[in-house]
């Protein structure tokens, strides 16, 4: 009966995505409300594209969604954005390998206001940022191969986390606490139970903004040996030099200890503990040299520890750290014409590794990328490029891209676009050496080839869109073996190949000075078929994890100083039952005062995401927010 219920509850509200206009003050006059969402800027960089003109699947979550959601955690916000399967191996940002539309942890390109935040050792810490939540002002989601926009390891897509710019001097504070009133087994006299705070401050004035946040996460976990401490700050600032020059600056650092029993090599792992630490700095400056030509050179450095202890208690044996440095430096150009707008950028990576497991490595990255951009043909839009990549490793490789849209109306737009890319072998993939893993020194890039036709519809209030699309991926690198007591290693194992149906759809009912209302859905199908190019091995375990059905319905009811938020979320893997998961938030708002109650896992569905680790039950979470 429980679960005839769950699948009512999904079907009948199936829809239901829901957004809030908030009474209290924002540090930040958001310009990407859901009702501004066709002038959103996507920033490649290069070329600044409304979001309205674009001719490739992007999705949107913005500030007033990320305010509403029952989510203490990046992580958890992904959760609800259709085609991004986030598997986590411990609650509330811990741990989690993020990848989009099938693919893999490692094929996805994660940026933080357009600068690359991948961990050259492993794709299993590029989600260690050092961006609070509340400093993000907006998730862009891109779907699709495009290393002509995003460069190497974008084999699938790109996420883009864009942080606020405030427009006011002004401060906020976030203190949160929640539980499942579960015994705690390392502590019997107490519950399990999570902590957090969050702290933002702003300045702003005619010339120059800045931005410092920080948080502090900590939990006794949700089972043995699974609790963890989670510390971020980061700052950001922006200064014009004159009316066509200035300068930003961005900063971060994010602590990072948990348990780790069956994450990774369950259940002889049952003790183990892994501490990461990611610190970030970039510096950018952008000169309009006059009104059609500007140039924006960058540099950036991100710096990461791993320490991974099989036995928390013993640190004497089965310890593996790995200390891994990026340095990259950037520029790029932009060139107004009467007939279009060209884009140019060349850019390095060069990566380095210091690791008691992986050895002593580093490799050079440098590519060059040119587009163009036009709608000067009555009804269409054009965007084509190439991406051109030189590797110390790998050698010489070029990647093209292009995107075509055709305006049915002023409602109606039909668009295909097509691209590739390449992901190179991480550290790990190539050198890790455990008795369990073995890493694989010849390993060859993995190189994938996209289409994508679709139709958008946009008027008033109401935006869909839907899409197919097919994507090839050759020397697909997993990690095989051919019986369970062999190590597993790492191969380039199969050619990959996804079809998939995507839709989304928001429509606001009503909104209003006392209340607003948006329903909205999205439904990701994937077909996926896996050829083996080695027929040696048997056992993958990566290659045939992927989603095959996601849905996500989201709800969210303002009436004056009262908001209710749900969402339904079902997934179905390849080789893992399915399940539904609701979650829901009760907000009451003053001036400046927010309570809010969540409810995470409403119906106390037993899952597992990735591996044998399985996930939190119910878990309620008590907060309240304050600006000061």
């Amino acid at each position: 009966m429980k679960q005839i219920y769950k699948k009512v509850l999904f079907v009948i509200p199936f829809a239901i995505c829901l957004q809030a206009d908030y009474s209290t003050a924002q540090i930040n006059q958001s310009d990407s409300n859901s009702h501004q969402l066709s002038d959103v800027i996507i920033n490649e960089n290069r070329l600044k594209i409304p979001f309205g003109s674009q001719n490739r699947n992007i999705t949107i979550l913005d500030r007033e969604q990320i305010e509403a959601l029952p989510a203490q955690s990046l992580n958890e916000l992904l959760t609800y954005m259709n085609g991004v399967d986030v598997r986590q191996r411990g609650p509330f940002g811990s741990q989690a390998d993020i990848s989009i539309d099938g693919g893999t942890f490692e094929q996805v390109t994660v940026l933080v206001n357009g600068i690359k935040m991948n961990d050259p050792q492993t794709g299993h810490n590029t989600m260690n940022l050092s961006i609070p939540m509340n400093a993000i002002e907006r998730i862009e989601v891109l779907r699709g191969s495009s290393a002509r926009i995003y460069g190497v390891n974008s084999l699938t897509g790109a996420i883009n986390i864009i942080t606020i710019q405030p427009h006011r001097t002004g401060a906020e504070l976030q203190i949160n606490g929640g539980t499942n009133f579960n015994k705690n087994e390392e502590n019997d006299s107490r519950n399990y139970y999570s902590q957090g705070i969050q702290l933002m401050g702003s300045y702003a004035d005619e010339t120059q903004n800045h931005l410092l946040a920080g948080s502090s996460q900590n939990s006794t976990g949700h089972r043995y040996n699974t609790a963890f401490k989670n510390q971020k700050i980061f700052y950001q600032g922006n200064m014009s030099l004159d009316a066509h020059n200035s300068i930003t600056i961005m900063g971060g650092y994010v602590y990072n200890n948990f348990g780790s029993n069956g994450f990774y090599a369950a259940p002889i792992d049952k003790e183990s503990l892994e501490v990461t630490e990611t610190a970030i700095v970039s510096v950018g400056y952008k000169s309009q040299i006059n009104p059609r030509f500007s140039i924006a050179p960058q540099l950036s450095y991100r710096y990461s520890y791993d320490d991974y202890r099989f036995y928390r208690n013993d640190l004497s044996k089965s310890r593996n750290q790995h200390y891994a440095h990026s340095f990259s430096p950037e520029i790029n150009a932009n060139y107004q014409t009467s007939y279009g707008e060209f884009g140019a950028g060349l850019e390095g990576r060069f990566e380095k590794i210091n690791s008691s497991n992986l050895g002593n490595n580093k490799r050079d990255n440098i590519g060059a990328y040119a587009e163009f951009r036009t709608e000067e043909i009555e009804n269409i839009q054009i965007s084509t490029g190439a991406y051109v990549n030189y590797n110390s490793a790998f050698g010489w490789r070029v990647y093209p891209g292009l995107d075509i849209g055709y305006s049915l109306s002023n409602d109606w737009k039909i668009y295909i676009n097509t691209g590739t890319g390449q992901r190179l072998p991480s550290f790990t993939d190539l050198h890790y050496d455990t008795p369990g893993n073995m890493g694989n020194e010849n390993l060859l890039p993995e190189h994938a080839w996209y289409a994508e036709g679709g139709v958008k519809y946009k008027k008033s209030n109401l935006t869909m869109n839907a899409s197919y699309f097919y994507r090839e991926i050759d020397n697909f690198i997993d990690w095989v073996r051919n019986d369970s007591k062999d190590p597993w290693n790492s191969q380039n194992f199969l050619k990959n190949k996804v079809k998939g149906l995507s839709f989304n759809a928001d429509y606001r009912l009503k909104r209003s000075k006392n209340w607003s209302v948006l329903t909205g859905i999205g439904y990701t199908y994937l077909d996926s078929e896996q050829a083996k190019k080695n027929n040696l091995y048997t056992f993958s375990k990566y290659g045939l994890e992927n989603l095959k059905h996601q849905a996500t319905a989201k709800l969210l009811v303002a009436y004056q100083n009262v908001q209710f938020t749900a969402t339904e979320r079902f997934q179905e893997r390849l080789t893992k039952k399915s399940y539904f998961l609701t979650d829901a938030r009760l907000a009451y708002n003053l001036q400046r005062y927010k309570l809010f109650i969540d409810a995470s896992n409403l119906f106390n569905t037993e899952y597992i995401e990735i591996a044998t680790a399985p996930m939190p039950g119910r878990w309620y979470n008590l907060g309240v927010k304050v600006e000061l």
